[in-house]
């Protein structure tokens, strides 16, 4: 019993040192994947707690930002990417100092993530922001 034990105990030593490494090198999709499962909750769980925080995301973003299918880049998604390091539970800007310089912009597509900042009020249309 007390083998077995160590060896978790052991495991969860290893992805402690495995998520403070892909938190300083990067790359952001294995840094974020790894500080989702040292979180232990489940992509619809975070995106709750986002929702609390007056943070609209889709599950499917955060799946696509975890598997370097895209990464967040507009300013909202930015924002969002802010308190998702809060829910995470890993140090301010570790994962968005990750993200390098902005790609070269394309057309505007899909939904975009969208997070609200008490006493301000953020309008998208047609791909551009206006702040109320």
């Amino acid at each position: 019993m007390t083998g077995q034990r160590t060896h978790t105990i052991d495991r969860g030593v290893a992805e402690g040192r495995e998520l403070r490494r892909l938190l300083e090198n990067g790359p952001f999709a294995d840094a974020l994947r790894a500080a989702i499962r040292a979180r232990g909750l489940g992509l619809d769980r975070i995106r709750y707690r986002l929702r609390g925080r007056g943070c609209s995301v889709s599950l499917a973003t955060l799946s696509h930002w975890q598997s370097g299918r895209c990464r967040p880049e507009r300013p909202e998604s930015l924002l969002v990417l802010k308190n998702l390091e809060e829910v995470l539970g890993v140090p301010s800007d570790s994962l968005s100092r990750l993200l390098g310089p902005p790609r070269p912009s394309r057309s505007p597509r899909g939904r975009a993530a969208r997070c609200t900042v008490p006493g301000e009020s953020l309008v998208m249309q047609r791909g551009r922001e206006t702040r109320t």
